[in-house]
């Protein structure tokens, strides 16, 4: 409860600074006790953080100037008895790693262990990086202005970002479609409600598409079932699992909802490449194909020459993308038939030819750059998943959570989407 705390806002002496100026002057207009801490001389103030500075003094609050370590020192024990710190110190100022006094400070109030609400960004962040430099504080809450900042959405940055809260500060929507470069857009759980579809209450299975669902090997039926059962409860109108012929009678009795076909199996009991014939003919509005396929060199075959052929939109997940591993460039979409790619980091990696590491350092990047130079939908899954389109187009999920860190997850979304392509 605000009301009967003390609030300590610690300011730095540019815009972020003067952010924090206009905190503590509300906070004392609501009757909070509140202490102004100013990381240097009140006479470096300069500009708009200046004209909120005197409005300070106007209204008879006192401002704790701090220009050097013993000062810091001397004054930190009136930290210590706050029981909520505002960092208003850098926001988006941050060049390069803190050091000297901004580092001390950090670390202090990093160890005081009482909640902290940063501004923007908490101090340390660079706005231009999810990388993090140095030290930075660790906020419980971020209340970033007009829209968030890549360091917010992406890890490992983000875990210094606490709570996120988006404040409206009065930007006009147009002017961000008007931003030059690539746009970033979140996708939350009201996003997403906006999205989905509403059915007509006269609908029937015939509305709603064909999704065809290849996958499956011996030890691996799983897979098969659980993409199919994600394409139906999804919406799919009707759905057919195609799986090496050994492998029917198991996924068959998985569920009563979804049809099967037989296919031709190499002698590991995976799918062969003689089965692309018979797939070629089945009659399907999408294709979903990977998860638990295998990867026999006849079955890496039949995934290449169905992407060559097939004149349906195609959804590639698992082995379906690691049949690319050696030749990413055969992995192209086409203006006809729309691609998407659903790789976990380690697939990603193995088509980039790099390590997981430098996919999980700029996922943004790596997914954007493949989406368009290979015409292809890339859904890069993990942490924050990055949808990015060939057009330039991106968007991250902030939903999801680490429970869903577990074998199938991945099967069940590649089903959805083949539904909702």
């Amino acid at each position: 409860d605000l009301a009967t705390s003390r609030v300590g806002v610690v300011c730095g002496r540019g815009n972020n600074g003067g952010d924090g100026f206009v905190i503590a002057r509300t906070l004392v207009q609501r009757g909070i006790d509140t202490a102004v801490f100013l990381l240097g001389s009140v006479a470096d103030v300069r500009g708009d953080a200046r004209t909120n500075l005197e409005v300070l003094g106007r209204i008879g609050m006192t401002v704790i100037e701090i220009t050097n370590a013993q000062e810091w020192e001397l004054h930190f024990s009136d930290l210590s008895d706050c029981e909520l710190v505002v960092d208003a110190i850098l926001g988006t100022g941050v060049r390069g790693p803190l050091t000297g006094l901004l580092e001390t400070v950090v670390a202090d109030l990093n160890g005081l262990g009482i909640p902290i609400v940063a501004i923007d960004l908490p101090t340390g962040v660079s706005a231009d990086s999810a990388a993090l430099d140095g030290p930075a504080i660790e906020a419980s809450m971020t209340v970033t202005l007009g829209a968030p900042k890549i360091p917010l959405i992406f890890p490992p940055a983000d875990t210094h970002a606490g709570d996120l809260v988006i404040a409206d500060i009065g930007i006009p929507l147009p002017l961000f479609d008007e931003l030059e470069g690539p746009h970033l857009e979140l996708l939350t759980r009201e996003r997403m409600r906006e999205i989905v579809p509403t059915r007509a209450a006269d609908s029937h299975k015939g509305d709603f598409g064909r999704v065809l669902v290849i996958a499956g090997s011996l030890g691996r039926t799983g897979a098969a079932h659980l993409s199919a059962v994600g394409a139906l409860r999804s919406g799919a109108g009707l759905v057919t699992v195609a799986t090496p012929r050994s492998c029917l009678p198991i996924v068959a009795a998985m569920a009563p909802e979804y049809m099967t076909e037989p296919l031709d199996e190499t002698a590991s009991g995976t799918v062969d490449f003689s089965a692309i014939d018979r797939v070629l003919e089945m009659n399907a509005d999408v294709i979903a194909v990977g998860p638990g396929l295998g990867q026999a060199p006849g079955t890496a075959a039949f995934v290449q020459a169905l992407l060559e052929r097939t004149g349906v939109p195609i959804v590639l997940d698992a082995d379906a993308l690691n049949a690319f591993a050696g030749e990413p460039d055969r992995l192209m979409g086409r203006e006809e038939v729309g691609v998407v790619i659903t790789p976990h980091p380690g697939e990603m990696a193995r088509l980039l030819n790099t390590s997981i590491e430098a996919v999980q350092h700029d996922r943004l990047r790596h997914a954007r750059e493949f989406a368009a130079s290979h015409r292809v939908v890339v859904v890069l899954k993990g942490h924050r998943t990055v949808i990015a389109a060939p057009d330039g187009r991106t968007f991250v999920n902030l939903t999801g959570n680490s429970g869903m860190a577990t074998g199938g997850t991945g099967d069940l979304l590649t089903g959805m989407i083949a539904a909702w392509f």
